[in-house]
């Protein structure tokens, strides 16, 4: 559960990634440093992305919900974005998206390194509808929506064709084939998909209070407009890009997990603070913008000398030349 060999036999991929990269820059005469999106949220340089390329898995959810903050205003919401052939559930803390506290399988292998708290499910505007045995998804027609989907002049009935149906989203062919589905095919698919989403938003909260869900993505009008134990459901203007938007307005970060001893708690969060305040400046935050988005600390009672555990994540601006 190791990052380290984990990162190493990732590094090949990634140098060749990153150089296919800085070569894209320079043929478009761009002149700017590259940095990669992390699973936090955050960027990073080109370098470090070579070096760590585990800290770019599920960088692409994460953009989603940070464009989904950014978009909303809210910093504490669930985020559900819907793709073509998954759709991810995540918590918003702080504006960022929650970590995962617990081992995270990926690939059916056992890893132990930072990673997004999300819930994927087999559920996208692509996926297929099966009538007869009453399911939807997980098996989607994916990027080739626009070829097979009832809506574009395929022969395929997916979510979307349910969706278009049932009013809830006008695109494809004019007038749509959809115009001709069964109401009886439409309403319990569409029962279905908002029930996978129901009990999913569900399983992500982490209290019973209501909060609001921001709904994002392509298919995000799947997404019902009222769910149990969701205060409301924000739909935006640009949801369908928040992905881009996510990336775009990043922030780099600095962040310390380590133990302390022989020191007070005050001084303890005191010297992580500065010690990730450092690292997020040395990784191209600018001085002047940094704030403190996350603080944990946790006493060790099996440690003499006040031992503790602390936590601290630093965010700020990337540097303007």
């Amino acid at each position: 559960m190791n990052k380290i060999p984990q990162n190493a036999s990732l590094r090949r991929l990634a140098k060749s990634t990153t150089l296919a990269f800085t070569e894209a820059l320079g043929t478009s005469g761009i002149e700017a440093p590259l940095y990669l999106t992390q699973n936090d949220g955050t960027v990073m340089r080109a370098d470090q992305a070579e070096a760590f390329p585990v800290y770019s898995f599920s960088s692409g959810p994460t953009n989603s919900m940070r464009g989904a903050a950014h978009l909303s205003g809210l910093n504490d919401a669930m985020v559900v974005d819907v793709g073509g052939t998954t759709t991810d559930i995540g918590h918003l803390k702080a504006g960022f998206p929650r970590e995962a506290n617990t081992v995270v399988e990926i690939g059916g292998v056992r890893t132990l390194f930072r990673m997004p708290d999300l819930l994927s499910i087999g559920l996208g505007g692509g996926s297929l509808v099966d009538t007869e045995h009453h399911t939807v998804g997980p098996v989607s027609v994916g990027y080739g929506l626009t070829t097979e989907a009832l809506v574009f002049g395929g022969d395929q009935l997916t979510a979307t064709d349910v969706g278009v149906a049932a009013g809830l989203s006008e695109i494809g062919s004019s007038p749509p084939s959809v115009d001709y589905l069964d109401e009886g095919v439409v309403s319990w698919a569409l029962d279905r998909i908002h029930e996978m989403i129901e009990a999913n938003v569900d399983r992500m909260k982490v209290d019973a209070l209501p909060i609001p869900l921001i709904a994002v993505g392509g298919g995000a009008f799947l997404v019902p407009d009222s769910i149990l134990g969701i205060s409301e459901v924000v739909r935006l203007e640009h949801g369908g890009v928040a992905n881009a938007v996510g990336a775009a307005i990043a922030q780099v970060s600095g962040e310390v997990d380590q133990v302390f001893s022989g020191l007070g708690r005050e001084e303890a969060l005191e010297r992580a603070s500065d010690i990730a305040r450092d690292r997020a400046i040395s990784a191209g935050a600018d001085p002047e913008y940094l704030r403190v988005v996350d603080i944990e600390d946790l006493p060790l009672a099996y440690l003499p000398g006040d031992a503790r555990r602390v936590r601290v994540k630093v965010v700020g601006e990337t540097v303007s030349d």
